[in-house]
């Protein structure tokens, strides 16, 4: 069975009729796997998980209190607030949220959990009006993919730096996924080394369309880049915003105590990449040829 990643690749985002019932349907089916609960954990060192079975949430924890990377689908929201009470957290502490992407499947708790907690927003530049307007580019009227507006405290660009007591993240730009789609870098420790882990934000066609009428201009360019930047990164721990990206769950079963941690994996990011980029251009040459086709 395909993941939901790649079937979400197969998608062209469509506006009316039955088309649009059919994208309704599939996001219906997915939200099964992105709803179902997951067991929170220490992933490493002071990163833990605490996402559903389908879309990944990350606590950092820090000196001076919690970072909270992304979150789910809104109705997942107390699900992930337990999940942070279970690992002996308290919403409290998040003095950080970090976004990856303004898509609403790790946009839903923002605006309730940021409320709650006086918590500082961070995001990508060009995926500031995303937020602060709730919809997904390119599609402003698509209830479907709407979410709950959310204001932006500071923007970020390529290098930027974001700290918190002990822990500094680096911003990384790879856009394509969405305009202001932001990689994060941090550098943690395993045992008696330090290993550098990559929030990747996603490389997944998904609902974007490419030619004609592009969700944004400029995307292919930027997924092109994208591929390019990720893959020459030094990764040893290669995260994104689905379980899938890298096999959270297989690698969850296998950590043992006194064993090696099965997350480490050096050049898993640029395996990956490799194979998001030919799923890239066979998306590209299908919607190519239906505006050809259609044209």
């Amino acid at each position: 069975m395909r993941t939901i990643a790649a079937a979400l690749c197969a998608l062209t985002l469509i506006a009316t009729g039955a088309q649009a019932q059919t994208l309704k349907d599939f996001v219906a089916v997915v939200m099964k796997k992105w709803t179902a609960p997951f067991e929170p954990f220490q992933l490493i060192d002071n990163i833990y998980y605490v996402g559903t079975d389908g879309i990944a949430v990350y606590i950092i924890k820090t000196s001076q209190g919690l970072i909270l990377m992304d979150t789910a689908m809104q109705q997942s929201t107390g699900m992930i607030k337990d999940n942070i009470a279970k690992l002996g957290f308290k919403e409290g502490d998040i003095k950080i949220i970090l976004n990856t992407h303004a898509h609403l499947d790790h946009t839903g708790g923002f605006a309730e959990i940021k409320k709650e907690t006086g918590a500082q927003l961070i995001a990508g530049e060009r995926d500031k009006p995303l937020l602060e307007g709730g919809y997904y580019p390119g599609d402003e009227n698509n209830a479907d993919l709407a979410f709950t507006p959310v204001k932006v405290d500071r923007t970020v660009k390529e290098g930027d730096k974001v700290t918190l007591g002990d822990v500094t993240l680096t911003a990384h730009t790879t856009p394509g996924h969405s305009p202001g789609c932001t990689s994060w870098e941090i550098t943690v420790k395993d045992g008696s080394q330090a290993r550098n882990v990559l929030f990747f934000c996603s490389g997944t066609v998904a609902l974007n369309r490419l030619v004609g009428r592009p969700t944004y201009p400029g995307i292919v360019d930027d997924y092109r880049s994208t591929f390019t930047k990720v893959k020459a990164m030094k990764v040893d721990v290669l995260l994104g915003p689905h379980p899938e990206v890298y096999a959270m769950q297989a690698k969850r079963a296998q950590m043992k105590d006194g064993a090696p941690n099965p997350f480490v994996k050096p050049g898993e990011n640029a395996t990956y990449v490799a194979g998001l980029e030919q799923d890239f251009d066979k998306q590209l040459a299908k919607q190519t040829a239906a505006l050809q086709k259609a044209n």
